[in-house]
């Protein structure tokens, strides 16, 4: 699984974004052999005005699946962050289970068998 995170008029340490990476890879890693990549974008909408405007989105990557995406906006960058992460877990879970679901539903389905004369 790759991870790419990319931050936009927000402050962002090493240390920051090595944590953020950790923390994914925590929610995300039973998911790891599904998952291609994740792309998280992180932005201060209304920079210094302040208010409801730390936004964070990610991106899922899955081969052969609709992408997942989070967007959460909030006024603390870390609490969006955590957010979409803990979202996005849940989201990966819900598409998968989608697909077990049609899957199982499919196989279930069996041909008629033409009536003994």
């Amino acid at each position: 699984m790759k991870i790419e995170i990319q931050a936009r008029r927000v402050p962002m340490s090493r240390k920051v974004r090595n944590e953020v990476k950790r923390r994914i890879e925590i929610a995300l890693t039973r998911f790891d052999q599904r998952i291609m990549k994740v792309s998280l974008w992180l932005s201060d909408v209304n920079g210094p005005k302040g208010g409801l405007d730390k936004n964070c989105q990610m991106q899922i990557v899955m081969p052969g699946k609709p992408d997942v995406v989070i967007d959460e906006t909030r006024e603390n960058l870390y609490l969006a962050i955590n957010i979409a992460i803990a979202r996005a877990g849940k989201a990966v879970v819900r598409k998968l289970d989608r697909q077990r679901t049609r899957v199982k539903r499919s196989g279930q389905m069996l041909p008629m068998l033409p009536e003994p004369v």
